[in-house]
């Protein structure tokens, strides 16, 4: 993805000041909701969500580093690496040789944390399923109609988070 734009007319950065800030509220507040929801509909899985966001990068990412983990994720390296261990003792992830560098770690999932991944997959799918099932027909078209826009923000946040110099505040 290409540079972030910034609007370059001061009523229009007001503007998207103001929706970011409403909209990092209603993020923080869905990723909480939907972290007390995962546990209440699926109590019996032990799993922290820093644990879960590390196999879902192993996921998206076979062979991935866990230096790359921690970056991607902006955990400390000591950190990826107990959560790391942590899921290489519950038979989740696996370690190889990086292709390249037989010095360096590759992280795999096993059989039982690609599993793990689509369990999670499955119950954040159900939950939005039901909550979007409480909405009006129009707010659900309104999210459905929002879902490119939400993406491309995505993407323009993991641009960010690439180049420090971008999360300054302005």
């Amino acid at each position: 993805m290409g540079p972030v734009n910034r609007p370059a007319d001061p009523q229009a950065a007001s503007a998207s000041a103001d929706i970011g800030v409403l909209l990092a509220d209603t993020v923080a507040r869905l990723r909480r909701a939907m972290r007390r929801a995962a546990r209440a509909a699926d109590p019996g899985n032990p799993l922290s969500v820093a644990q879960l966001e590390v196999l879902s990068c192993v996921a998206d990412q076979p062979g991935i580093r866990p230096g790359r983990i921690a970056r991607q994720l902006m955990l400390a390296a000591n950190s990826v690496t107990t959560l790391v261990n942590a899921l290489h003792t519950r038979g989740l992830v696996e370690r190889g040789h990086a292709e390249g560098d037989a010095r360096a770690v590759a992280l795999s999932l096993t059989p039982a944390g690609r599993q793990a991944v689509e369990g999670w997959k499955t119950t954040n799918t159900a939950i939005l399923r039901a909550a979007l099932g409480l909405l009006d027909e129009r707010n659900q078209a309104v999210l459905a109609e929002a879902l490119p826009g939400m993406r491309q923000l995505a993407e323009a946040v993991d641009a960010l988070a690439e180049t420090p110099e971008g999360l300054r505040p302005t």
